[in-house]
């Protein structure tokens, strides 16, 4: 306080005498006289250069500002109704578009509330005249210039509307308490181009904001609304100095190319720094790489594009919503240097936009700038625009005015003028009717003021586009709350309509996971899912159901297709032609063995014995019929009942055929007597009752495991899913099939033992030798089938090679004991009957007597003996059953 009132009282503002007028200049501002005097604080002049406070003359953002702020006090003092008898003052101030300078020139307006005693000690008269009061203060226009302005008048309680600061950090009313605005918070200028960013399909933008509150609040409010909504990532936030060094706006290009797949670029930065951007873009030579965002500092002006208009097609920006005040241009098209001394500016505008010169000894030889006639017309002679924020600085005139009627009203009913409650004007009290207010502005939308001091968020989006190599600022949309967005009247650096991309990642093809990138969850990797996977959502595979695999693209999951053996398949044809083979040789010599029952031949072969083993073999080769069809319980039933007792069967006559032989010779080393069950009845009990067991193993495995057909999703399920199958099978596993021939196998193995013991019998006796080789062959196929059948566990084909080798395997054993035991009884029975017929007859004794004898000679010097014996001792045995 000190400070400013040395300050204060140390420059003489306003000069001894205070005359009446209309208005003059003062120092470097412009001073109306009034009842009740407001402040202006406009940027009339851009920053300066090398230390200078001031550079060039703004035109639209100054000039036009600043007199739109005196057309509507001409207004608001020629209106009956409002403030009548009341006139409106003011003291307008240029900011040079920087905060310290503005807080030096807004202490001016503090000036009149320093309490300092203006007399010497001896009472005499005050140095200078005390300047007039300021009630309230019209601006700033940037952000950082406002806050650094009100942190000096709210100390002074003295209220102040915006026109154009949008800054979020302005809406703390803690801190900014006597602050209110005209114009939308950056808060509804960031949620806006957030939902324009996602309209546009964009999810990863860099931003730029100048260094300030404007800018970095402004990027600072963008970004906490994208991470709010989700959806929009920012690459990198580039910050450009208030002091910028040669070759800074080179590097920031260079800086936003390094996340080159942000085209996006949000811009929050003042009108220079724009245009300066833009030339830097420019000699990057990436005219049409970059899509600019810019907020309502770029709005729909022609200085920061002038000249750079390829570099800014496409480019999309967002201006509160507004309407061109007709009345204020026909107001400012008709001021001349004549009519416009108030505004001490007029003339530096007046040579700005006509190109020309007032004084004669400015001018230089050769100069092609004429001198100014004072005939030259707005409009008229030079081209004119309306500038966006006009509506808006009428409207904070307005509402301070409306504000100071309504006070008037109600502190100073029926008066005419002030009076003593309005002398001097209260700040505190003048601040509750701004919020308060509500009337129909300029543009006829709706002024009010929320709790804060902020008006509602009304926004036009605009989007710089070349038609028909023309440039203009189009419409494109609108945004009060919700987008609406027309995406169709768009068009993109290079006249396309073609939407450009702005995204971290392409988006991942179906089948495919987002991987996110830590830190950045609008960049990601994509990740096939495979295998056995599915795409459950865009971040998470998931394995498919086990009856299941995935679609080609792994959308979805599928039912794994269910496979047979085919009867038309190659694995199913070759069995069944051997079996068909098969069964018809063995009912030929079942037909034989019937026709010709009586013969020495059947006789010798054991009829009873003959049967049952001609009955094993055809359920050998009938089993291969049930194992090719289609399994359900039926032939699953029948699979375990029959696969093992066929062979069971065959094996077991077999087995008991050799048994009888042995014993018999055995006994006829010992005895003359016969051994004890060598009858035919006694061979069938000893068959069956070796039969029997093979079926009581199968009724107990019924009751354990009850059978059933299965489908085996895991015996094909290959790393490709594309060739998994599900095998529509019988329970019968591995190891199952082991013991279900596991009987079958015991018997072969006791008859080849047999087979062996009585490999001395001659090779013309009885059937001991074929039976012997029979048995050695069908070792060797099951010896074979062993490696087959399980060292094919692995193999894509198993079920048909399992089932094929099965088959074969067990048509092999029938065949080959069909081939060697009755064959060349067939072949003597058909083509040498001769040899089929009785032979004398002698007892056992000397029977056996003989083959012995025989089978001795038969070692020792190689004596074939005498073929007799085998009839003899056949027909013997025959007549001894009986």
């Amino acid at each position: 306080c000190l400070l400013l009132s040395a300050w204060s009282w140390g420059w003489a503002p306003g000069g001894a005498a205070k005359p009446k007028g209309q208005g003059y200049p003062h120092m470097n501002s412009i001073r109306i006289d009034g009842d009740i005097t407001l402040g202006g604080l406009f940027p009339v002049h851009s920053r300066g250069a090398e230390g200078k406070a001031c550079g060039e003359l703004k035109k639209e953002k100054g000039i036009h500002r600043l007199e739109a702020m005196l057309f509507a006090l001409d207004r608001i003092n020629n209106d009956p109704d409002l403030l009548p008898n009341i006139t409106l003052g003011a003291r307008i101030l240029d900011t040079c578009s920087r905060d310290t300078h503005a807080l030096e020139q807004s202490l001016t307006f503090v000036q009149a509330l320093i309490e300092k005693d203006s007399t010497e000690v001896n009472g005499g008269p005050p140095i200078i005249t005390k300047p007039e009061r300021v009630v309230g203060v019209i601006g700033a226009s940037g952000s950082s210039v406002s806050i650094m302005v009100a942190n000096i008048l709210r100390l002074f309680k003295i209220p102040q509307i915006s026109y154009a600061s949008t800054a979020p950090d302005l809406s703390d009313n803690s801190r900014y308490d006597f602050f209110s605005r005209v114009v939308p918070s950056d808060t509804y200028q960031a949620q806006a181009m957030v939902d324009i960013v996602k309209a546009l399909k964009w999810n990863y933008v860099s931003t730029l904001a100048s260094e300030g509150s404007y800018g970095e609040s402004g990027v600072e409010a963008f970004i906490q609304k994208s991470r709010e909504d989700g959806g929009v990532c920012v690459a990198q936030s580039v910050k450009i100095p208030r002091e910028p060094k040669p070759g800074e706006f080179d590097k920031i290009i260079r800086r936003l190319l390094e996340t080159s797949h942000a085209r996006a670029v949000i811009i929050f930065a003042n009108e220079d720094d724009i245009r300066r951007v833009l030339e830097a873009a420019k000699r990057a030579n990436q005219t049409g790489h970059f899509i600019w965002m810019g907020s309502d500092s770029w709005g729909s002006k022609i200085s920061p594009v002038l000249h750079l208009e390829e570099v800014a097609e496409g480019s999309v920006t967002i201006l509160p919503k507004r309407v061109s005040v007709r009345g204020f241009d026909r107001y400012f098209s008709s001021r001349t240097l004549d009519n416009n001394r108030r505004n001490i500016w007029f003339a530096e505008f007046w040579e700005e936009n006509f190109h020309c010169k007032l004084s004669r000894h400015a001018l230089k030889k050769g100069s092609s700038i004429k001198k100014c006639t004072n005939r030259e017309r707005i409009g008229q002679d030079s081209s004119y625009e309306q500038e966006g924020k006009v509506q808006f600085v009428i409207d904070a005139v307005y509402a301070m005015g409306h504000a100071l009627h309504n006070m008037h009203k109600n502190l100073c009913p029926g008066k005419v003028g002030l009076c003593p409650k309005m002398d001097p004007v209260d700040g505190v009290e003048l601040l509750k009717y701004i919020r308060s207010v509500n009337f129909s502005g300029i543009a006829g939308t709706p002024v009010t003021f929320n709790e804060n001091g902020d008006a509602p968020g009304r926004y036009d989006i605009y989007q710089y586009q070349i038609r028909n190599s023309t440039p203009e600022y189009k419409v494109i949309g609108q945004w009060t709350d919700h987008l609406h967005l027309k995406v169709e009247n768009m068009l993109w650096p290079g006249g396309g309509s073609q939407l450009p991309s702005s995204i971290c990642s392409l988006p991942c093809k179906p089948g495919e996971r987002k991987k996110l990138v830590k830190g950045i969850p609008c960049c990601w990797h994509c990740e096939r899912c495979d295998g056995y996977q599915y795409q459950l959502d865009e971040f998470h595979c998931k394995r498919c159901h086990f009856n299941e695999r995935p679609n080609e693209n792994h959308t979805s999951c599928t039912p794994i297709p269910i496979i047979k053996l085919e009867w038309s398949s190659p694995w199913a044809v070759v069995p069944v032609f051997i079996a068909i083979v098969g069964i018809i040789a063995t009912l030929f010599v079942v037909v034989t063995f019937v026709r010709y029952n009586d013969t020495p031949i059947v006789k010798a072969s054991g009829r009873e014995l003959s049967y049952v083993l001609l009955t094993g073999i055809f359920l050998c080769y009938a089993t291969t019929f049930l194992m090719i069809a289609e399994p359900d319980l039926s032939t699953c039933s029948l699979r375990r009942i029959f696969l093992g007792l066929g062979m069971s069967i065959s094996y077991a006559a077999l087995l008991t055929k050799t048994n009888r032989i042995y014993r018999i010779f055995e006994q006829g080393k010992k005895s003359v007597s016969a051994p004890r069950f060598i009858s035919p009845a006694s061979q069938l009990v000893i068959t069956f009752s070796l039969i029997s067991l093979q079926l009581v193993g199968v009724c107990i495995w019924f009751i354990v495991d009850p059978s059933h057909s299965v489908i085996d999703y895991e015996d094909q399920r290959t790393t490709n899913p594309h060739f998994a199958r599900g095998i529509l099978k019988c329970d019968i596993s591995d190891l199952s099939l082991i013991c279900l021939l596991g009987y079958s196998m015991l018997l072969m193995v006791t008859c080849t033992v047999y087979a062996i013991k009585t490999r001395g019998v001659p090779e013309t006796f009885n059937e001991a030798k074929p039976i012997g080789f029979t048995m050695y062959t069908t070792c060797i196929v099951w010896l074979a089938f062993i490696p087959i059948f399980f060292g094919t566990s692995q193999s894509a084909e198993k079920m048909y090679i399992q089932t094929t080798t099965l088959t074969i395997s067990v048509s092999l054993s029938a065949s080959v004991s069909l081939g060697m035991l009755y064959m060349p009884k067939v072949y003597i029975i058909l083509f040498h009957p001769e040899q089929n017929v009785p032979k004398r007859k002698r007892s056992l004794k000397a029977v056996v007597t003989a083959a012995t004898m025989s089978n001795k000679f038969s070692q020792k010097g190689g004596f074939r003996p005498n073929g007799e014996a085998k009839s003899e001792l056949c027909e013997n045995l025959e007549t001894q059953g009986s």
